[in-house]
């Protein structure tokens, strides 16, 4: 299929690159003022809007517990002679790859030490909320969100037939396709989102990247070596993105998956192993017990600026992600159950990211209680990317475990910008079918160099409140529209128990 200025997308395509190539050159001209404007933006979000943010994550964990039980969770996606594309491991490999990024790798330690230095109720450190916090953040609420966007993009794309859009996701609201206008608006607010989102991903992992290589290169962090990783990255994902689902993605998700593994249950065999379970036993305790209150942030007791600077920036960014997101979920999802996809697209992800935590911030918050605050100090010192390699200086073969986390880091982005930039890319394209679902190549490139410049001059000029920033304000469109597929997918599930 050959790329001309017939089939492009120019009302879907301009809008974003605009406004984001507006954003860049203002930071270059005249940074402080820019960070500024960034942070008051994301203030008045914040305060207007933080409420919404948290009831439709805690919703939307509702609506998929209703789901699954509903007799909509028997529907077969693509109906009933719909075949798979993928076996069910690689299926399962391919959304937990696609899905986490360079996240759990960044925060997994450095995040429970944030909470023990900063706790919010006390001010004294506290295992059992640090380890919950970590639940809360990165297994079944923010899961929630991917699994009822792409269930309703899978929906309305195989079953309703409906068009390769994100506009398709809103069909349920009225039985009825959206105008050709509303889906190409649409379109053009989420690639703008996850631009956003992406970048505030490679952001982190540009971070976890170069605190790896200040080991082996002094002087490494800066504008120069930031520039260089997020060179790599990109060159790495459109590699991968244009080699199609077949080949690339296949191949990256199965490498990770198992290097993530054999990672976990290494740090797990050389970690107090009773002390982990322990912070696990008590963490979920106190997850369980303060879901609802923290969830809704009624009664919960955290002041209003912590929420904001934690729970409501991650929120931000997996809404962020969601939305392009869904689109290759969705896609990956035909020939199985709506209740498969449940399994697969939530429970199992959100086990997945539960151990993980375990392990990994689990043995963060037990070196810093052992060492007497050691990666607290650490923290203030060196940064959020250094607590991960203090652990592994702690470990046995530290210089086989270091190369090879670094790599897992380069890798699990690639992996996820890979499935993004396809489908951000196949949006931005006419004629994009089930028989016809990949971009050509050039539109890929254009959109990995985009998502690399942004990440690069986020890092760079704004650091870490940069990429919070720029996070909640991609994710604050991206929370509308998914809130309105929320209210489509309601009513799919209320007619399910009317006659079929």
């Amino acid at each position: 299929m050959s790329v001309n200025m017939l089939k492009l997308r120019l009302f879907v395509i301009l809008p974003p690159v605009v406004l984001l190539f507006t954003g860049l050159a203002f930071s270059l001209i005249n940074e402080v003022a820019f960070v500024a404007l960034l942070q008051t933006l994301v203030g008045q979000l914040i305060s207007q809007f933080n409420w919404l943010f948290s009831w439709s994550t805690f919703s939307f964990v509702l609506l998929v517990v209703a789901v699954y039980i509903s007799p909509l969770g028997t529907r077969k996606i693509g109906g009933p002679d719909a075949v798979p594309i993928l076996t069910r491991w690689r299926w399962f490999a391919i959304t937990l790859c696609t899905t986490i990024a360079t996240g759990i790798l960044f925060w997994g330690t450095a995040e429970p030490i944030f909470h023990l230095r900063d706790y919010p109720l006390t001010g004294e450190p506290d295992p059992a909320f640090a380890m919950s916090t970590l639940f809360l953040h990165w297994t079944i609420t923010p899961y929630a969100i991917y699994t009822v966007a792409g269930l309703a993009f899978a929906l309305a794309y195989y079953n309703r037939k409906q068009q390769f859009s994100l506009g398709s996701m809103l069909f349920a609201l009225r039985d009825r396709p959206v105008s050709e206008r509303t889906a190409a608006l649409v379109d053009s607010i989420c690639l703008y989102a996850l631009v956003a989102g992406m970048a505030a991903s490679l952001g982190a992992g540009v971070l976890t990247l170069a605190g790896g290589m200040e080991q082996y290169y002094p002087g490494f962090s800066g504008p120069f070596g930031y520039g260089l990783i997020c060179l790599a990255i990109v060159l790495a994902f459109i590699l991968s993105a244009g080699s199609g689902l077949q080949r690339g993605i296949r191949w990256l998700s199965g490498f990770n998956f198992i290097g993530f593994s054999l990672l976990a249950v290494l740090i797990f065999s050389v970690s107090p192993t009773g002390e982990l379970l322990e912070l696990a036993a008590v963490g979920l305790s106190d997850f369980f017990i303060n879901f609802l209150p923290r969830s809704t942030d009624i009664n919960s007791g955290i002041p209003a600026d912590w929420q904001q600077d934690w729970t409501i920036f991650n929120w931000a960014n997996w809404f962020a992600w969601a939305p392009i997101s869904a689109l290759f979920l969705g896609r990956l999802s035909v020939g199985y159950t709506v209740r498969q996809f449940i399994r697969v697209n939530w429970l199992w992800t959100s086990l997945f990211g539960g151990v993980w935590m375990v392990i990994f911030g689990g043995s963060a918050i037990a070196m810093d209680e052992q060492t007497g605050g050691d990666l607290q100090l650490l923290l203030t010192e060196s940064g959020a990317e250094s607590i991960v390699y203090a652990l592994f200086a702690t470990l046995p073969g530290q210089k086989i475990i270091v190369p090879f986390f670094l790599l897992l880091v380069f890798l699990s982005y690639v992996t996820a910008a890979d499935s993004n930039v396809s489908a951000m890319s196949a949006l931005s394209i006419k004629g994009i079918s089930p028989e016809h679902p990949e971009a050509p190549l050039r539109v890929k490139i254009f959109w990995g160099s985009v998502i690399g410049l942004v990440a690069w001059t986020m890092v760079s000029k704004a650091g870490l409140d940069g990429i919070r920033s720029i996070s909640i304000l991609g994710g604050f469109p991206a929370m509308l529209l998914i809130i309105l597929v929320a209210i489509g997918l309601v009513r799919t599930m209320v007619n399910s128990f009317g006659p079929r």
